[in-house]
């Protein structure tokens, strides 16, 4: 037991927790959950209808169980979840917003939720509308000529701008094959280049955190006209606005290379300053992050791309085209890069984003932007005292701190983090970026309120207290969960990815 009380704030409880075995752990009793009444009618054979090569045997072990017992398994497994509509998740970088459960109710509507993505456009007027209108509200958001909604995820986006890029270079008759890419970067980015068959050149940041006009002058020097792009993300994954971002832009250009914007941090700049007004050439949207669509569990997801005027034509196709007051797939489109998937998009992210920017409009916008900074900067605040900040530059949207106070009493991020769960919140997002030793990346986001921050930072600060005199305890969290700290390295280095029952484990799960 830990010497260090918790806060009256925290969440944390070791309350009621029900022990739950997985399904196959359980015997097969006979049981069904279904009631079924008889066919009516002489029923084949599977095997008789459906060649022997497609059809899969019985399942060893099957579970044959009542529907109170799979109800009950499936609750109970769901109450040692956390999820934002637990508490706050302050993953920096990745953005976890709470979800408005009016976009939800709207993204259902029938005419929404059932309508089939191979209706004629006649058939699907205010779908194309409604997906017309959102691209025309993200360009204005982001001061790009023209947007594209087909993306399925921002990753999905930064390949799409970057293959426009690459189509952009080819037309002018120099393909190019290197991007620039700061070492502060998101992974994704260089992920992106390698799929869009470019060579990554990384470039350091400046020990104020930002990009020196004169490290990319060098780049550009020593890859001549090698260089299709510089990707940068601005404000970048410390939390810090690029403020070189024009004069960098002007260097770019005069190489006839060509600016990118990863979108991923767009909460900070709404209603306030505008990428495409910056000087960048495309943009990746992030509709989870910034316009609170759902985010996780593997989609769907959506991420748009802005362009500008030089890059619109390589828009993919379809483009949702207007013509006297109705709306069509424009497919004749010679420079178009094609299709990026199948159908139009992530329908059901387009409806929830424009719900969202529908219900803010324009005041509205600006605000959220506001109060992103604003609870970035009042957490920042609060953990200071506390808690090393690497770079003392303006934060912006999220705040990185590192380890280093707590690295002292023999205490890392990772038990920041594992200690942070026993006080009833998910832990921020640690060990990135990379820049940062130790790094404690948090985004609050603007949909939490200053009671939910101020009890944050107040279990941060009492782990930070408790480092410093029961480090060991910190060490053994969580304590308080169903489940307590595993070993990271041994299941990255010998995962064992399927289950199989105790009698035969020795001989088929190591």
């Amino acid at each position: 037991m830990s010497k260090f009380p918790f806060p009256a704030t925290s969440p944390g409880a070791s309350g009621l927790q029900l022990e739950e075995s997985l399904l196959f752990e359980r015997a097969p009793h006979g049981r069904s959950g279904a009631s079924l009444p008889k066919a009516g009618v002489p029923l084949s054979e599977p095997k008789d209808e459906i060649p022997a090569a497609l059809l899969r045997g019985e399942i060893e072990g099957m579970p044959a169980l009542s529907e109170p017992e799979v109800v009950r398994h499936f609750v109970r497994m769901s109450q040692w979840n956390y999820g934002i509509d637990s508490g706050p998740f302050p993953l920096g970088s990745c953005s976890m917003k709470y979800n408005p459960k009016s976009s939800e109710a709207l993204a259902r509507l029938p005419g929404f939720a059932a309508v089939h993505p191979m209706l004629p456009a006649a058939f699907a007027q205010g779908a194309l509308r409604l997906g017309f209108e959102l691209e025309r509200a993200l360009s204005e958001i982001s001061g790009f000529t023209a947007c594209t909604l087909q993306p399925a995820a921002g990753a999905q986006g930064e390949l799409c701008g970057l293959l426009m890029i690459r189509a952009y270079h080819q037309k002018q008759g120099n393909l190019r094959r290197k991007v620039l890419i700061p070492d502060s970067a998101h992974g994704t980015n260089a992920a992106s280049c390698t799929l869009a068959g470019y060579e990554v050149v990384p470039i350091e940041s400046g020990r104020d955190g930002v990009i020196a006009p004169s490290t990319v002058a060098e780049a550009l020097a020593a890859h001549g006209d090698g260089v299709a792009a510089l990707m940068m993300t601005n404000p970048n994954t410390l939390g810090i606005f690029e403020r070189h971002v024009k004069e960098i832009g002007d260097l770019v250009h005069a190489k006839g290379a060509l600016l990118y914007c990863d979108g991923a941090n767009l909460s900070a700049l709404l209603g306030m300053a505008r990428p495409g007004d910056m000087g960048y050439d495309v943009m990746q949207f992030n509709l989870h992050k910034t316009f609170a669509t759902p985010h996780g569990g593997g989609g769907p997801g959506c991420g748009p791309v802005g362009v500008s005027e030089k890059l619109a034509a390589f828009l993919p196709t379809p483009v949702i085209a207007k013509h006297d007051g109705s709306f069509a797939l424009d497919f004749d489109r010679p420079d178009s890069i094609g299709r990026l998937r199948t159908f139009w998009g992530n329908f059901g992210m387009w409806v929830r984003a424009y719900a969202l920017i529908r219900e803010w409009g324009p005041e509205g916008v600006k605000r959220a932007g506001q109060l992103a900074v604003l609870n970035a900067n009042y957490l920042r605040k609060l953990l200071e005292p506390h808690y090393h900040l690497p770079f003392n530059a303006e934060t912006l949207h999220e705040v990185v701190f590192s380890d280093k106070l707590q690295r002292a009493h023999g205490v890392t991020a990772l038990d920041v983090a594992k200690r942070l769960i026993d006080h009833g919140f998910h832990p921020p997002t640690i060990y990135f970026p990379l820049v940062v030793q130790g790094a404690l990346m948090l985004e609050p986001t603007e949909t939490e309120s200053p009671e939910a921050i101020e009890a944050l930072a107040a279990a941060l600060i009492a782990v930070a207290a408790e480092a410093k005199i029961d480090p060991e305890a910190l060490k053994q969290a969580p304590t308080r969960t169903q489940v307590r700290r595993l070993d990271e390295v041994r299941a990255a280095r010998k995962p064992i990815l399927r289950w199989w029952p105790a009698a035969d484990e020795a001989g088929r799960g190591k």
